[in-house]
């Protein structure tokens, strides 16, 4: 299986890869693109609708309410909501986090783009950011979408995931190893 076919691959890539074809279609890729990046920053600051989306205890019509709801409100466009209400018709909203992703990694490779998902301590600067993602292209030698999120459990540092590749540069995994240094010493 080539790179390009594991970006696709299970159930959140089919419905990725319709969404992106219809907005390729419609010419509203980077519309559907912003919709989903504001769709997918509600509900990482929000547990509640996290856990709405998650959770299979509500009716589908009731899941359609509340995320019609939640869409309008923020604004977002035609495509983007009927796509969110066939997802839900078809019982599939907890999947909606992996089918964002999968549309990012498309839409990345369509600008030419590596993505990378960035795992850090504490929330990353404006200007931390612009740094890695030039570290990243000297690196790679192409331009780099990163998608960062925090884990206060890597102590300081950071993990930057590519593809098949991982830089494992936390806090947390340098004293692992130093701990198992010691005990091997011991």
């Amino acid at each position: 299986m080539s790179s390009e076919d594991s970006i696709v691959a299970g159930m959140a890539g089919r419905y990725a890869v319709a969404l992106f074809e219809l907005a390729e279609a419609g010419g509203s890729l980077e519309q559907v693109e912003s919709d989903l990046s504001t769709l997918v920053s509600m509900i990482g600051s929000s547990s509640d609708l996290d856990r709405f989306i998650r959770s299979p205890l509500f009716k589908s019509d009731e899941q359609l309410r509340a995320m019609n709801a939640v869409m309008k409100r923020a604004g977002l466009g035609d495509l983007t909501q009927n796509f969110i209400g066939v997802v839900i018709k078809n019982r599939r909203l907890f999947a909606l986090p992996s089918m964002v992703k999968v549309f990012g990694a498309l839409m990345a490779r369509r600008r030419g783009e590596i993505s990378a998902d960035v795992l850090s301590a504490h929330p990353l600067s404006d200007s931390q950011v612009t740094e890695l993602k030039e570290a990243l292209k000297a690196s790679m030698g192409k331009d780099v979408a990163i998608t960062t999120s925090v884990d206060a459990g890597l102590l300081g540092g950071l993990i930057v995931k590519m593809g098949s590749r991982m830089i494992d540069a936390s806090l947390r995994t340098k004293l692992n190893k130093l701990k198992f240094a010691m005990k091997e010493a011991g």
